[in-house]
């Protein structure tokens, strides 16, 4: 999710996927992506309803092995 999109920003994003009426609105794996490093920026993803945070530039190792934490196989 990235943090800074036009017309919605991320956090609304997340809070309105968290609030929808479906049974996987709460578990849905949500990754904030944003320039904003600070631990303020992060702590505030992540009382947002986000699972994770991964800054910019993407660095592909860290975005892969957040992704592992939150993908399940296929069964």
């Amino acid at each position: 999710m990235d943090i800074r999109m036009p017309v919605m920003d991320g956090h609304t994003a997340t809070k309105i996927i968290r609030k929808m009426d479906r049974p996987d609105a709460a578990t849905i794996p949500i990754i904030a992506m944003t320039a904003e490093a600070f631990d303020g920026e992060i702590n505030n993803s992540l009382r947002q309803g986000m699972n994770a945070h991964i800054t910019k530039p993407i660095d592909p190792q860290l975005l892969f092995s957040t992704l592992r934490k939150f993908c399940k196989p296929a069964q």
